[in-house]
């Protein structure tokens, strides 16, 4: 009996120890990750606007070839919708282009459905740094519900990774 008591006092503190670190935990989540690219401003800007170019080099929408996409709108214009329905590393949801700051900013929402409900933003950046030069920057934020915010601790390490990957595809097709 003593042993059955242990193992579950065992259990219950491995269960414990996450939920009351989430208690510290941040909420929100920021990642961002940034790559120079040898062409002219304007020239990438025109490629990152639209979203559809995104089946090129996000390493999300890669994940899945065979994945059902749905666009509603202009690519490349505030309001165009691009949603998808993928296998299980894939999920399910929409990104909507919420704002264009031409040649600098787009503004997108991303609201996923599966495998878990949520809203993250991703803006994507373009700022001149020489003639031929152009510094993408690409992030993604936004909140995680107590106890979810448990894993905005590795949101970074993982996230992050991915947006890395995604920048080094882009910079390859578009300095091709």
């Amino acid at each position: 009996m003593n042993t059955l008591k242990i193992i579950l006092l065992v259990i219950l503190i491995i269960i414990a120890i996450p939920l009351i670190i989430a208690l510290f935990v941040s909420k929100e989540y920021n990642i961002e990750r940034e790559i120079t690219i040898n062409k002219p401003k304007q020239e990438v800007f025109n490629y990152v606007k639209n979203l559809k170019n995104q089946d090129n080099y996000s390493k999300w929408v890669r994940t899945d070839p065979n994945m059902k996409k749905d666009f509603r709108g202009t690519d490349g214009t505030v309001g165009f919708v691009y949603a998808w329905d993928g296998n299980k590393e894939a999920g399910k949801g929409e990104q909507e282009i919420k704002n264009i700051k031409e040649g600098e900013l787009v503004d997108v929402e991303v609201r996923f459905e599966r495998p878990m409900a949520g809203v993250a933003y991703t803006p994507i950046i373009t700022e001149g740094v020489a003639e031929n030069q152009t510094k993408v920057k690409w992030g993604m934020k936004g909140k995680s519900k107590y106890p979810m915010n448990f894993m905005n601790l590795f949101m970074d390490g993982i996230l992050g990774k991915d947006l890395e990957t995604s920048l080094t595809t882009l910079k390859g097709i578009l300095e091709k």
